[in-house]
C-alpha cells in the first residue's frame, strides 16, 4: 500500500476497542510502537507515524544522560511477562491483518532468502569452497561509566565485525510512553525488537527515530558515528562533497552523510556483528532473540562495582547529581529517599539479569558470560581473549596490538578508550566521601556481594590500595 493511506478499517477498530476496554489501558502506549516494527516488514508504518511522541535534540545532550530505569511497584517481573506476551499478541494479529492486505512480513522473505542459500551451499560440486564459519552476533549489555565504551573496542578494532555504538541513543529520545509502570517494560520490548531489525542488518529502521529525519537514506545525525569504524571505512564513507556539520563525524577522515543503503550492505559482508547498548537492562526480554536461529547471539554484560559507577556519574553527568552534591556539601544527615531509591533500582536491575544468566535457563545456555570491568582492566588481554572465546570468534592481533598500545596510555579523559587500565581503574577510591561509599553499599549491598564487590568499614580501608575490593571470580563468570 502507498504512504498517504488511512489505516484500514479493521485496525482502527482494533485501535478503538483497546481505548475501550479498561483492561487493556497499558498496552495503549505500545500500539504505535507495534506499527513502527511491523512497518519493516508490512509497510504501514506511514500511516501511524504521527503517533509518535518526538522529543527536540536541541532539549536534550548526550553527554547529560542517566538512562535509569527503575520499576514502579506495578512493574514486577510477573506483569512484564504478561505484558511481553500481550505485546507479541497483538503483534500477531497485527500482522494476519497485513496477511489479509495481500502484504508478506520481511521475516519470512529472509527466512526465505536463507533456506535457499543454503540449500545452493548444499548443490555444490566436490571439492568446492568449505561452508563459511557461522555468523555471530554479540551484544555487549552494560550500564553508563562501567567501562562499556573500552571494552566495545576490543570487537570494533576486529576488521571482520560490524560494530555499532550505541545505536538504541536515538530510540530513547524520539518515543516516549504513557506515565506509569509499564513504561520500562515498553521501552524494553522496543529496545529488543529494534536490536532484532539491526542484527539482521535492517539498518533503516533507525530511519524512523533520527531527527531529523533521512532524506533518501542519508544522514547528517547518527549517535558517535565516528565510534564505529564500520561507519567511517570504505565503502560506507562517501567522499564529502560540501561542507556539511555533524555533531558525531569519523574520527580519522571527513565522510559525507552516512548512507543507510551503503551501511547495510557492508553489515552483510562482514562476517559477524557486535553491538554495545546500555538501555538494556533486562535480560529476560532478549530471550526472542536468543531463540533466533538466524542470531546465534551471546550477550557479554558488563558489570562495575556500583561506588565507581556513581562517582563517575557524578562528574560526566553533573547536573543530575546536583542533589547528592548539596548532600555532601551541607553535610545534612539524609539523601532524599527518591535518589536512594533510584540507585538501588538500578543495582536490583543489573542484579537480577546476571542471576538470571547465571542460573543458564535452557534458552540462555551457552550464550551468556558475566564480566567485572575491574578484571578486563586488570587483564585486558586475558579478557578479550576470553570475550573472543566465548563468542566463537578468531581473536586478531590487529585487536592485541590495539589492547597494548591502549592500556597503557597515560590520558584518561572522561569518554577515554585510552588509559592506563589497572592503575586507573581504582582511582575513584581517593575522591569519594566515606559516607557515600555507605549509601551505595546499603542499597546495592545484594549486587556487591553477587558480584564480588567488598565493603569498606572506614575512609581509611577506602583509601588503603592495599585493601582489595575484589573477590576472586575466575572462569566462574563464563556460563
Amino acid at each position: 500500500m502507498e504512504k498517504g493511506l488511512t489505516l484500514p478499517q479493521d485496525c482502527r477498530h482494533l485501535l478503538h476497542s483497546l481505548r475501550m476496554r479498561s483492561k487493556y489501558a497499558l498496552f495503549l502506549a505500545f500500539v504505535v510502537v507495534v506499527f513502527v516494527f511491523i512497518e519493516k516488514e508490512n509497510k504501514i508504518i506511514s500511516r501511524v507515524s504521527d503517533k509518535l511522541k518526538q522529543i527536540p535534540q536541541s532539549l536534550v545532550d548526550a553527554n547529560s544522560t542517566d538512562p535509569a530505569l527503575v520499576l514502579a511497584e506495578n512493574a514486577s517481573l510477573l506483569s512484564l511477562s504478561e505484558l511481553d506476551s500481550a505485546f507479541t499478541q497483538l503483534q500477531s494479529r497485527l500482522r494476519n491483518l497485513s496477511l489479509q492486505l495481500g502484504m508478506e512480513p520481511a521475516e519470512e522473505a529472509e527466512e526465505e532468502e536463507l533456506a535457499a542459500r543454503e540449500l545452493e551451499q548444499e548443490q555444490l560440486e566436490p571439492g568446492a569452497p568449505a561452508k563459511a564459519p557461522p555468523r555471530r552476533h554479540v551484544l555487549l549489555m552494560a550500564t553508563t561509566r562501567t567501562g562499556s565504551s573500552f571494552v566495545g573496542e576490543f570487537f570494533n578494532q576486529q576488521g571482520n565485525i560490524f560494530y555499532l555504538f550505541e545505536p538504541l541513543w536515538h530510540i530513547e529520545r524520539t518515543v516516549s510512553f504513557e506515565q506509569g509502570g509499564a513504561n520500562a517494560a515498553g521501552s524494553a520490548l522496543v529496545y529488543r525488537d529494534v536490536l532484532k531489525q539491526l542484527f539482521l542488518c535492517d539498518l533503516y529502521i533507525l530511519e524512523h527515530f533520527i531527527i531529523p529525519a533521512p532524506e533518501d537514506h542519508l544522514t547528517q545525525f547518527v549517535f558517535r558515528r565516528g565510534s564505529s569504524r564500520s561507519l567511517c571505512e570504505d565503502p560506507v564513507c562517501t567522499p564529502l562533497v560540501k561542507k556539511v556539520f555533524e555533531k558525531y563525524p569519523c574520527k580519522n577522515r571527513r565522510c559525507g552523510p552516512l548512507n543507510m543503503t551503503l551501511a547495510a550492505q557492508a553489515c552483510r559482508h562482514k562476517e559477524h556483528m557486535a553491538i554495545k547498548a546500555v538501555r538494556i537492562r533486562q535480560l529476560e526480554f532478549l530471550q526472542p532473540l536468543a531463540e533466533d536461529p538466524r542470531l546465534d547471539l551471546r550477550v557479554i554484560q558488563l558489570v562495575r562495582d556500583p561506588r565507581a559507577v556513581l562517582a563517575s556519574r557524578m562528574v560526566a553527568f553533573a547536573d543530575k547529581y546536583e542533589t547528592w552534591k548539596k548532600w555532601l556539601a551541607k553535610g545534612q544527615d539524609q539523601l532524599r529517599e527518591e535518589e536512594v531509591l533510584r540507585l538501588k533500582g538500578n543495582c536490583e536491575s543489573i542484579r537480577l539479569s546476571a542471576e538470571l544468566g547465571l542460573r543458564q535457563p535452557a534458552w540462555l545456555r551457552g550464550r551468556y558470560m558475566l564480566v567485572r570491568y575491574e578484571d578486563v582492566a586488570l587483564r585486558p588481554l586475558q579478557k578479550a581473549r576470553e570475550m573472543y572465546r566465548f563468542a566463537g570468534i578468531p581473536l586478531t592481533p590487529q585487536v592485541e596490538d590495539w589492547i597494548q598500545k591502549n592500556t597503557q596510555a597515560a590520558h584518561d579523559g572522561i569518554y577515554s578508550t585510552q588509559k592506563n587500565s589497572s592503575e586507573q581503574f581504582e582511582k575513584w577510591r581517593f575522591s569519594m566521601p566515606f559516607k557515600l561509599a555507605q549509601v551505595v553499599q546499603a542499597a546495592c549491598g545484594p549486587a556487591m556481594r553477587l558480584f564480588g564487590y567488598r565493603p569498606v568499614q572506614d575512609a581509611a580501608s577506602l583509601s588503603n590500595r592495599s585493601v582489595s575490593l575484589l573477590e576472586e571470580r575466575g572462569t566462574f563468570w563464563v556460563t
